[in-house]
């Protein structure tokens, strides 16, 4: 528990917070690559939205995106405004694994090459719990912006 002033943190806080505070990082920087992407090769994400949603976008369109999620990514790997911003990357990362679902029921699918075609789906749930995990236990990521500010009795609206 923290101490009654709500400052200091007790050992397990502190595991808690580290813990999370690694988790937070590595999902940021797993969804920070894709979107970096978006910014580098448009064209395979125009290419991507037309094969698997049927729509047109423009590589502006594309590149809009890509930023925006930079600039979530910036704000998770900060704790910055936490539930909107963590609850952001939860679901659009949802979205990604709603499209894909059929890649679930054949999990050891092989192309012609023995390579494993439905591997990502298996990361793509991986990440998609740790991200549920991640916004369950908001309230014990003390070394964020926003546990900090909790812990100072800041406007709760940052955290």
């Amino acid at each position: 528990m923290a101490s009654a002033n709500g400052i200091g943190l007790s050992a397990q806080d502190r595991l808690d917070g580290a813990a999370l505070l690694i988790l937070r990082l590595g999902l940021a920087w797993f969804i920070f690559l894709w979107a970096a992407h978006k910014i580098i090769t448009p064209q395979q994400y125009q290419n991507l939205a037309r094969h698997f949603d049927g729509v047109e976008v423009s590589v502006a369109q594309v590149m809009l995106g890509g930023w925006g999620q930079i600039a979530l990514c910036v704000l998770v790997a900060l704790g910055v405004l936490r539930y909107l911003s963590y609850g952001s990357l939860l679901v659009m990362h949802f979205f990604t694994v709603t499209r894909r679902w059929e890649g679930f029921l054949d999990p050891f699918a092989l192309n012609d090459r023995g390579f494993p075609v439905n591997r990502n789906q298996v990361i793509d749930l991986a990440v998609l719990a740790a991200f549920i995990a991640l916004v369950l236990l908001i309230r014990r990521d003390h070394f964020s912006v926003g546990g900090w500010l909790g812990r100072h009795d800041r406007p709760r609206w940052w955290m």
